[in-house]
Protein backbone atom coordinates (compact mmCIF):
# COMPACT_ATOMS: atom_id res chain seq x y z
CA UNK A 1 0.00 0.00 0.00
CA UNK A 2 1.37 3.40 -0.99
CA UNK A 3 1.16 5.99 1.74
CA UNK A 4 0.39 9.60 0.87
CA UNK A 5 3.21 11.85 1.97
CA UNK A 6 3.85 15.55 2.13
CA UNK A 7 6.27 16.91 -0.49
CA UNK A 8 9.92 16.02 -0.18
CA UNK A 9 12.73 17.93 -1.84
CA UNK A 10 15.44 16.30 -3.97
CA UNK A 11 18.67 16.01 -1.99
CA UNK A 12 20.98 17.32 -4.75
CA UNK A 13 18.89 20.47 -5.11
CA UNK A 14 18.76 20.95 -1.35
CA UNK A 15 22.53 20.51 -1.04
CA UNK A 16 23.17 22.91 -3.92
CA UNK A 17 20.89 25.55 -2.50
CA UNK A 18 22.32 25.35 0.99
CA UNK A 19 25.84 25.64 -0.41
CA UNK A 20 25.09 28.72 -2.44
CA UNK A 21 22.95 30.32 0.26
CA UNK A 22 25.81 29.94 2.73
CA UNK A 23 28.27 31.22 0.15
CA UNK A 24 26.30 34.34 -0.69
CA UNK A 25 25.73 35.29 2.95
CA UNK A 26 29.19 34.62 4.33
CA UNK A 27 31.71 35.50 1.62
CA UNK A 28 31.18 38.99 0.33
CA UNK A 29 34.27 39.98 -1.70
CA UNK A 30 35.29 43.10 0.19
CA UNK A 31 34.00 45.37 2.90
CA UNK A 32 32.22 48.38 1.43
CA UNK A 33 33.38 51.89 2.42
CA UNK A 34 31.80 52.96 5.69
CA UNK A 35 30.48 49.46 6.37
CA UNK A 36 31.51 47.91 9.69
CA UNK A 37 31.55 44.13 9.68
CA UNK A 38 34.03 43.56 12.45
CA UNK A 39 37.20 41.54 12.66
CA UNK A 40 38.41 39.68 9.57
CA UNK A 41 38.63 35.98 10.40
CA UNK A 42 39.79 34.66 7.04
CA UNK A 43 40.41 35.75 3.46
CA UNK A 44 40.51 33.49 0.40
CA UNK A 45 41.11 35.15 -2.96
CA UNK A 46 38.43 37.87 -3.19
CA UNK A 47 36.26 36.40 -0.41
CA UNK A 48 36.36 37.64 3.19
CA UNK A 49 34.87 36.08 6.31
CA UNK A 50 34.10 38.51 9.14
CA UNK A 51 33.45 37.86 12.82
CA UNK A 52 29.93 39.24 12.36
CA UNK A 53 29.18 36.43 9.90
CA UNK A 54 29.47 33.98 12.81
CA UNK A 55 27.29 36.00 15.18
CA UNK A 56 24.55 33.36 15.56
CA UNK A 57 26.69 30.29 14.95
CA UNK A 58 27.43 29.22 18.52
CA UNK A 59 24.39 28.10 20.59
CA UNK A 60 23.70 29.89 23.85
CA UNK A 61 25.20 28.13 26.86
CA UNK A 62 28.10 26.60 24.94
CA UNK A 63 31.36 26.18 26.80
CA UNK A 64 34.48 28.02 25.71
CA UNK A 65 35.91 24.77 24.35
CA UNK A 66 32.73 24.03 22.38
CA UNK A 67 32.63 27.58 21.01
CA UNK A 68 36.22 27.31 19.83
CA UNK A 69 35.57 23.93 18.20
CA UNK A 70 32.41 25.12 16.42
CA UNK A 71 33.98 28.32 15.07
CA UNK A 72 37.21 26.59 14.06
CA UNK A 73 35.29 23.92 12.16
CA UNK A 74 33.19 26.56 10.44
CA UNK A 75 36.17 28.65 9.40
CA UNK A 76 38.03 25.61 8.11
CA UNK A 77 35.00 24.51 6.12
CA UNK A 78 34.49 28.04 4.77
CA UNK A 79 38.10 28.28 3.59
CA UNK A 80 37.85 24.98 1.72
CA UNK A 81 34.53 26.04 0.16
CA UNK A 82 35.94 29.36 -1.03
CA UNK A 83 38.94 27.71 -2.65
CA UNK A 84 36.51 25.51 -4.53
CA UNK A 85 34.26 28.48 -5.25
CA UNK A 86 37.13 30.40 -6.83
CA UNK A 87 37.91 27.45 -9.12
CA UNK A 88 34.26 27.12 -10.05
CA UNK A 89 34.00 30.84 -10.85
CA UNK A 90 37.00 30.54 -13.17
CA UNK A 91 35.87 27.44 -15.03
CA UNK A 92 32.08 27.61 -15.29
CA UNK A 93 30.23 29.58 -17.92
CA UNK A 94 27.95 32.46 -16.96
CA UNK A 95 24.95 30.24 -17.67
CA UNK A 96 26.30 27.46 -15.45
CA UNK A 97 26.93 29.91 -12.62
CA UNK A 98 23.43 31.36 -12.78
CA UNK A 99 21.69 29.52 -9.97
CA UNK A 100 19.10 32.18 -9.24
CA UNK A 101 16.28 30.15 -10.79
CA UNK A 102 17.24 27.05 -8.80
CA UNK A 103 17.40 29.11 -5.61
CA UNK A 104 14.04 30.70 -6.32
CA UNK A 105 12.47 27.31 -7.10
CA UNK A 106 13.87 25.93 -3.87
CA UNK A 107 12.71 28.95 -1.86
CA UNK A 108 9.20 28.64 -3.32
CA UNK A 109 9.07 24.92 -2.50
CA UNK A 110 10.36 25.56 1.02
CA UNK A 111 7.85 28.33 1.75
CA UNK A 112 4.95 26.25 0.40
CA UNK A 113 6.07 23.24 2.43
CA UNK A 114 6.32 25.36 5.59
CA UNK A 115 2.79 26.68 5.03
CA UNK A 116 1.40 23.19 4.40
CA UNK A 117 3.10 21.92 7.56
CA UNK A 118 1.62 24.75 9.64
CA UNK A 119 -1.81 24.19 8.09
CA UNK A 120 -1.66 20.50 9.02
CA UNK A 121 -0.51 21.36 12.55
CA UNK A 122 -3.45 23.73 13.10
CA UNK A 123 -6.26 22.06 11.19
CA UNK A 124 -5.68 18.30 11.04
CA UNK A 125 -8.03 16.12 13.07
CA UNK A 126 -5.69 13.54 14.62
CA UNK A 127 -8.36 11.52 16.42
CA UNK A 128 -8.78 8.15 14.72
CA UNK A 129 -11.41 5.96 16.36
CA UNK A 130 -11.29 2.18 16.73
CA UNK A 131 -14.34 1.77 14.49
CA UNK A 132 -12.73 3.77 11.67
CA UNK A 133 -9.58 1.67 11.92
CA UNK A 134 -11.56 -1.57 11.87
CA UNK A 135 -13.65 -0.44 8.87
CA UNK A 136 -10.52 0.47 6.95
CA UNK A 137 -9.02 -2.93 7.77
CA UNK A 138 -12.12 -4.83 6.60
CA UNK A 139 -12.35 -2.82 3.39
CA UNK A 140 -8.67 -3.28 2.54
CA UNK A 141 -7.83 -6.79 3.75
CA UNK A 142 -6.02 -7.51 0.48
CA UNK A 143 -3.41 -4.95 1.48
CA UNK A 144 -2.60 -6.56 4.82
CA UNK A 145 -0.85 -9.76 3.87
CA UNK A 146 1.95 -10.69 6.24
CA UNK A 147 5.48 -10.40 4.91
CA UNK A 148 6.93 -12.15 7.98
CA UNK A 149 5.89 -14.74 10.54
CA UNK A 150 4.40 -13.27 13.71
CA UNK A 151 3.72 -14.77 17.14
CA UNK A 152 2.07 -14.22 20.49
CA UNK A 153 4.47 -15.39 23.15
CA UNK A 154 5.42 -15.62 26.80
CA UNK A 155 9.20 -15.61 27.10
CA UNK A 156 11.60 -15.79 30.06
CA UNK A 157 15.40 -15.81 30.21
CA UNK A 158 17.11 -16.70 33.51
CA UNK A 159 20.58 -17.50 34.75
CA UNK A 160 21.28 -21.21 35.04
CA UNK A 161 21.76 -20.70 38.77
CA UNK A 162 18.37 -18.99 39.23
CA UNK A 163 16.22 -20.39 42.06
CA UNK A 164 12.95 -22.32 41.74
CA UNK A 165 13.45 -23.47 38.15
CA UNK A 166 10.88 -26.23 38.60
CA UNK A 167 8.28 -23.63 39.58
CA UNK A 168 9.25 -21.51 36.58
CA UNK A 169 8.77 -24.47 34.23
CA UNK A 170 5.23 -24.85 35.53
CA UNK A 171 4.31 -21.19 35.51
CA UNK A 172 5.44 -20.29 31.99
CA UNK A 173 3.30 -23.09 30.51
CA UNK A 174 0.14 -22.16 32.40
CA UNK A 175 -2.82 -20.27 30.92
CA UNK A 176 -4.26 -19.39 34.34
CA UNK A 177 -4.33 -15.64 35.17
CA UNK A 178 -3.10 -16.25 38.74
CA UNK A 179 -0.12 -18.21 37.41
CA UNK A 180 0.73 -15.38 35.03
CA UNK A 181 0.75 -13.01 38.01
CA UNK A 182 3.08 -15.37 39.87
CA UNK A 183 5.28 -15.59 36.80
CA UNK A 184 5.51 -11.80 36.63
CA UNK A 185 6.59 -11.65 40.29
CA UNK A 186 9.23 -14.29 39.64
CA UNK A 187 10.54 -12.45 36.57
CA UNK A 188 10.83 -9.15 38.39
CA UNK A 189 13.06 -10.86 40.96
CA UNK A 190 15.12 -13.31 38.95
CA UNK A 191 14.74 -12.98 35.17
CA UNK A 192 17.50 -11.56 32.99
CA UNK A 193 14.92 -10.75 30.34
CA UNK A 194 11.24 -11.50 29.83
CA UNK A 195 8.10 -10.71 27.81
CA UNK A 196 4.68 -11.55 29.26
CA UNK A 197 2.17 -9.62 27.12
CA UNK A 198 0.44 -12.63 25.60
CA UNK A 199 -1.98 -10.47 23.59
CA UNK A 200 0.73 -8.60 21.65
CA UNK A 201 1.91 -9.76 18.23
CA UNK A 202 5.66 -9.84 17.66
CA UNK A 203 7.84 -10.64 14.67
CA UNK A 204 9.17 -14.17 15.05
CA UNK A 205 12.55 -12.95 13.74
CA UNK A 206 12.76 -10.49 16.64
CA UNK A 207 12.31 -13.33 19.10
CA UNK A 208 14.99 -15.37 17.35
CA UNK A 209 17.42 -12.52 17.98
CA UNK A 210 16.91 -13.05 21.71
CA UNK A 211 16.86 -16.86 21.85
CA UNK A 212 19.44 -19.32 20.47
CA UNK A 213 16.91 -21.35 18.46
CA UNK A 214 18.29 -23.01 15.35
CA UNK A 215 15.75 -23.80 12.64
CA UNK A 216 15.96 -24.04 8.88
CA UNK A 217 12.20 -23.85 8.40
CA UNK A 218 10.55 -21.21 10.57
CA UNK A 219 7.02 -22.02 9.45
CA UNK A 220 7.42 -25.71 10.21
CA UNK A 221 8.97 -24.89 13.59
CA UNK A 222 5.97 -22.77 14.58
CA UNK A 223 3.52 -25.40 13.45
CA UNK A 224 5.21 -28.12 15.50
CA UNK A 225 6.25 -26.38 18.72
CA UNK A 226 4.28 -24.89 21.59
CA UNK A 227 6.67 -24.95 24.56
CA UNK A 228 10.35 -24.38 23.87
CA UNK A 229 13.26 -24.70 26.29
CA UNK A 230 16.81 -24.02 25.12
CA UNK A 231 20.06 -23.09 26.82
CA UNK A 232 23.44 -21.57 26.15
CA UNK A 233 26.52 -21.61 28.37
CA UNK A 234 25.04 -19.24 30.96
CA UNK A 235 21.25 -19.06 30.63
CA UNK A 236 17.99 -20.96 30.19
CA UNK A 237 15.32 -19.73 27.78
CA UNK A 238 11.63 -20.65 28.25
CA UNK A 239 9.12 -19.90 25.48
CA UNK A 240 5.36 -20.44 25.39
CA UNK A 241 4.07 -19.80 21.85
CA UNK A 242 0.49 -18.65 22.47
CA UNK A 243 -0.35 -18.18 18.81
CA UNK A 244 1.22 -17.56 15.43
CA UNK A 245 0.47 -16.53 11.86
CA UNK A 246 2.55 -17.56 8.89
CA UNK A 247 3.82 -15.04 6.34
CA UNK A 248 1.59 -14.45 3.28
CA UNK A 249 -1.51 -15.01 5.42
CA UNK A 250 -3.87 -12.21 6.49
CA UNK A 251 -2.25 -9.97 9.08
CA UNK A 252 -4.38 -9.55 12.24
CA UNK A 253 -5.98 -6.19 12.97
CA UNK A 254 -4.14 -5.87 16.28
CA UNK A 255 -0.81 -6.06 14.45
CA UNK A 256 -1.85 -3.48 11.83
CA UNK A 257 -3.69 -1.00 14.06
CA UNK A 258 -0.93 1.64 14.30
CA UNK A 259 -0.07 1.25 10.63
CA UNK A 260 -3.72 1.85 9.66
CA UNK A 261 -3.90 4.87 11.93
CA UNK A 262 -0.90 6.40 10.13
CA UNK A 263 -2.43 5.61 6.74
CA UNK A 264 -5.67 7.35 7.69
CA UNK A 265 -3.81 10.39 9.06
CA UNK A 266 -1.68 10.70 5.93
CA UNK A 267 -4.80 10.47 3.79
CA UNK A 268 -6.39 13.23 5.85
CA UNK A 269 -3.26 15.37 5.48
CA UNK A 270 -3.32 15.11 1.71
CA UNK A 271 -7.06 15.77 1.53
CA UNK A 272 -6.63 18.85 3.73
CA UNK A 273 -3.82 20.20 1.56
CA UNK A 274 -5.66 19.45 -1.70
CA UNK A 275 -8.80 21.16 -0.40
CA UNK A 276 -6.77 24.21 0.66
CA UNK A 277 -5.15 24.44 -2.80
CA UNK A 278 -8.51 24.21 -4.58
CA UNK A 279 -10.08 26.84 -2.31
CA UNK A 280 -7.18 29.27 -2.79
CA UNK A 281 -7.19 28.74 -6.56
CA UNK A 282 -10.95 29.31 -6.76
CA UNK A 283 -10.68 32.46 -4.63
CA UNK A 284 -7.86 33.85 -6.76
CA UNK A 285 -9.86 33.18 -9.94
CA UNK A 286 -12.95 34.86 -8.50
CA UNK A 287 -10.85 37.89 -7.50
CA UNK A 288 -9.33 38.15 -10.99
CA UNK A 289 -5.82 37.55 -9.65
CA UNK A 290 -5.02 34.82 -12.19
CA UNK A 291 -4.28 35.72 -15.80
CA UNK A 292 -3.05 33.03 -18.19
CA UNK A 293 -1.94 34.09 -21.66
CA UNK A 294 -1.94 30.98 -23.81
CA UNK A 295 0.08 30.99 -26.99
CA UNK A 296 -1.85 30.04 -30.12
Amino acid sequence: MKLVELPRFPRPLLTLCVLFAATFTACEPEQKPGEKKGEVLARVYKYTLYASDLADLVPDGSTEADSLRITSNYINSWVHDMVLMQKAEQNLSAQQKNVEKQLEDYRRSLVIYAYEKELVRQKLDTVVGAEEIENYYLQNEQNFQLKDNIIKVVYVKVDKKAPQLAKLRTLYKSDKPQDLQELEKYCRQFAQNYFLDEDAWLLFDDLLKEIPIETYNKELFLQNNRFVEVADSASYYFVNIKGFKIKNSLSPLAFERENIRNIILNKRKQELIDRMKKDLYRQAMDDGEIVINQKK
